[in-house]
């Protein structure tokens, strides 16, 4: 009966610690910033993927998978905004060409 006594005063007392509380808050607060970088570096690849491919004209159904799945769902997923929204808006509008079908000039001056 002693025994259970002391676990439940020790549990009682880690969980009622203003210390617990805020290493909890600190974990939070990391996690949220690796989030924010995250969403950042995905911004700034799809803005300049994205973009890229709205200057050359076209795209390739490789270069459109990678940007869709490995990149903008994510995003999205993880909160992203409006702006990547509008870029891949303007790249599922593109023609798509099969990369055997491009040239070697096309492909030096699509960036």
């Amino acid at each position: 009966m002693e025994l259970s006594y002391v676990i439940s005063t020790v549990l009682i007392t880690i969980v009622g610690s203003g210390g617990m509380w805020a290493l909890l808050g600190r974990f939070i607060d990391r996690r949220d910033d690796r989030t924010k970088l995250l969403l950042g570096l995905c911004h700034d690849r799809i803005f300049y993927l994205g973009m890229g491919y709205i200057r050359r004209g076209w795209v390739t159904p490789e270069e459109l998978t990678n940007l869709q799945k490995y990149l903008s769902e994510p995003y999205f997923k993880l909160g992203g905004n409006g702006v990547v929204k509008r870029i891949m808006d303007e790249v599922f509008k593109l023609p798509i060409k099969d990369v055997k079908d491009v040239t070697s000039y096309e492909m030096e001056g699509s960036w």
